[in-house]
């Protein structure tokens, strides 16, 4: 007999959740062939048939956690002298129920008998996490993907309504007496509809795949604007008008060359970050009809000036849906202005496959500390900026941040970068 252990599979795991089985008691298996797969706390496990054999017996059932060392499948070898004297055995556990616990033998051969129903669903530890996540059997899940396999995709089309939601089947089917209950009975309201089609809809299926697939952290920063407002003002009486954003995006790009973590983008197929040399900046834009992001190309080879100047025409051909193709394509790091909307805080979601989001916020008159630590009134704007988590840490965000803030309240460093 071969004993089909839980070993650790090279990450320090120290136990695992059984998912489901690839087969059952009494099946032929070949060396190699996937017997189980095991979730652990990073990853979604096959283990494999270490000789080919007779599956004996399962001793774990899915859904049950259990410590690395444990035997889960035990396997006759082909060959051995008792595969040779007899028939495979189709273990009884049922039966094993009822000597051990009196009475729920039912339960115990109904476990075994739906095992056989389980199917193999060829899908990646994310998805399964997404499914789990969301409650969403993947085994009812029929996969748009290569040989059925289940994708992001037809997770979210299901979170969306566009496919049948296995969840809403699961909930029928075990609670039918709570749903029929008045207890719960829906209201009977007046309602109105708008569509949900359009670039409403593009906005929810890129937010949606935005926020299940980056792990997102976001930073908060504050910095204090008054030199700068001074210096914008002192520039208008001169004949001189610039936005505080065009500012902003100047200094921005800057950062980004010290830091170039953030001006990148994650290549999971290849493995690899890919550091953009180009700076591409989105500009995160309001319009009636939604969220839409043109991005101002090659900024770093811009002035302010003619950062202002573009920006407010890409704006202005957002607002009046005049933008085209090449005016949403290739940005490589996004920025929001909602500050003069009123806002003062948010968590941004990230502009996928780019790295990282910086929200800037409303800019408030507020008591300050001054360098000789005097009481001051001062023009404080604070800002979020969320990042992409499996590609650049907290401590990194932190740095790029201050290094911005630094150009913010202080304009003269931004003249020094120039010379």
């Amino acid at each position: 007999m071969i004993e089909v252990k839980l070993h650790d599979i090279g990450e320090g795991m120290s136990e695992g959740e059984i998912l489901h089985y690839f087969i059952k008691v009494g099946d032929t298996v070949k060396m190699d062939q996937p017997l189980v797969e095991v979730q652990t706390d990073k990853v979604a496990a096959e283990l494999s048939a270490p000789k080919a054999g007779i599956v004996k017996e399962i001793l774990a059932e899915p859904g049950e956690t259990v410590k690395v060392g444990t035997t889960l499948v035990i396997i006759e070898e082909e060959g051995s002298n008792s595969l040779q004297s007899k028939k495979p055995v189709q273990i009884d556990r049922g039966k094993e129920k009822v000597l051990e616990t009196g009475g729920k033998a039912q339960v115990a051969t109904v476990a075994m008998e739906d095992r056989t129903h389980l199917r193999r669903v060829l899908a990646s530890p994310y998805t399964r996490k997404i499914a789990r996540e969301n409650e969403i059997n993947i085994e009812e899940v029929v996969g748009t993907g290569p040989n059925g396999r289940v994708l992001d995709q037809d997770l979210y089309a299901i979170l969306e309504g566009t496919k049948q939601p296995s969840r809403q089947k699961k909930t029928e089917k075990l609670m039918p007496e709570l749903r029929s209950s008045s207890y719960f009975s829906e209201p009977k309201v007046e309602v109105r509809t708008i569509p949900f089609i359009g670039r409403r809809k593009q906005i929810a299926v890129k937010m949606t795949e935005s926020v299940y697939t980056i792990p997102h952290v976001t930073h908060f920063e504050e910095a204090e604007l008054t030199s700068l407002i001074d210096l914008k003002n002192l520039s208008k009486k001169d004949g001189v008008s610039f936005s505080l954003s065009a500012y902003f995006i100047k200094t921005l790009v800057i950062a980004l060359k010290e830091h170039p973590i953030f001006n990148s983008t994650l290549d999971e197929k290849n493995e690899v970050i890919r550091l953009h040399d180009d700076y591409h900046i989105g500009l995160a834009t309001n319009t009636p009809d939604g969220l839409i992001v043109p991005v101002l190309k090659h900024a770093d080879q811009k002035s302010i000036l003619q950062i202002d100047e573009e920006m407010k025409k890409l704006t202005r051909r957002a607002q009046n849906n005049e933008l085209k193709g090449e005016d949403l394509r290739g940005g490589t790091f996004t920025i929001s202005n909602v500050g003069p909307l009123g806002s003062t805080g948010a968590t941004p979601i990230i502009n996928a496959p780019q790295t990282a989001l910086l929200a800037i916020h409303k800019t408030k008159r507020r008591p300050v500390v001054t360098k000789d630590d005097q009481i001051a009134i001062g023009e404080v704007m604070t800002m979020s900026m969320s990042f992409d988590h499996r590609i650049a840490d907290g401590a990194q965000a932190v740095a790029f941040t201050n290094r911005w803030v630094e150009m913010l309240e202080d304009p003269k460093r931004l003249i020094m970068e120039l010379v």
